[in-house]
């Protein structure tokens, strides 16, 4: 997939997703019928333009109520997405990953693929993902700990919507301003590595992840026509080896390794099967 169409298909998610326009200039967060459905990426629903629900959010607020509620909807609807196109929405419908995207096309001397320490930090997506958007919630009521204390998301939304109103800013306490300082981190880091928050800290990636290997969009490798040159895995910005695991856990599925494969070995798959070696593939992106 050329990365001008990509970026073109997420910057039409992102309007989509936050198509109230108004909602930035009154700073007034939107209340119609549509807010109650889901969205499939991280799109906080305090952002002034958000017409629908974030489902790490929606998942929290069923949890964390005061009589336990289990959120058939909510989790129905996420392992749909997941089961539809695992992690592409990552890749393609996410608007906090099409911000990380954009900043790290910002110039900086040196980029960091990798360190000491990344496969092992990866981790730490699962664990937020099970502490403080499940564990927390149901135990300690009215705290959905992950959009209360980490999510950059929704901090950045609480930003425009005190530039739309300026009295917010008189309530901004202590929370905020922590939450402020995590996301001046997540955008100095995405400057120098490829979706930091995305391969650490996000907990709709732990979600989807596991779906890479089931859902219906897959990414497929003909292995006999790989010529293990390795020019996908060095493209890649997630740092998967396609050849070897096309349906990592850690691919957003964004097109850049097909669209280097120089024996066009790799391509999307949409079927329930699993491709084997020699089957045509799919390499129009």
């Amino acid at each position: 997939m050329d990365n001008k169409k990509r970026l073109a298909i997420q910057g039409i998610a992102a309007l989509i997703q936050n198509a109230d326009f108004r909602g930035f200039f009154r700073g007034g967060i939107y209340q119609g019928a549509t807010k109650a459905v889901c969205v499939p990426g991280l799109n906080c629903y305090s952002c002034p333009g958000a017409v629908g629900a974030c489902p790490i959010g929606s998942l929290q607020n069923s949890l964390s109520g005061m009589t336990f509620r289990f959120p058939y909807y909510v989790l129905g609807l996420m392992i749909f997405f997941g089961a539809l196109l695992g992690r592409t929405i990552c890749g393609f419908l996410c608007p906090f990953g099409l911000l990380q995207d954009l900043l790290n096309r910002i110039p900086f001397p040196k980029k960091i693929r990798t360190f000491k320490g990344d496969r092992k930090l990866r981790n730490l997506k699962y664990l937020v993902l099970i502490v403080l958007v499940i564990v927390v919630p149901i135990f300690v009521k009215l705290t959905p700990a992950f959009c209360k204390y980490v999510c950059p998301s929704g901090t950045l939304s609480g930003i425009l919507l005190a530039l739309g109103d300026s009295r917010l800013f008189a309530v901004l306490g202590g929370t905020f301003f922590w939450k402020l300082s995590l996301l001046i981190l997540v955008i100095l880091t995405s400057i120098m590595i490829y979706r930091p928050f995305c391969k650490y800290i996000c907990p709709l990636g732990a979600f989807y992840g596991p779906f890479n290997k089931v859902a219906l969009m897959k990414m497929s490798c003909d292995k006999s026509a790989c010529v293990d040159c390795g020019a996908c895995s060095d493209v890649c910005g997630m740092g998967v080896d396609p050849s070897e695991d096309p349906n990592s856990t850690e691919c957003i599925r964004c097109g850049s390794c097909i669209k280097t494969c120089p024996a066009k070995a790799l391509g999307y798959e949409f079927s329930l099967r699993k491709k084997e070696a020699g089957d045509p593939l799919d390499t129009s992106a």
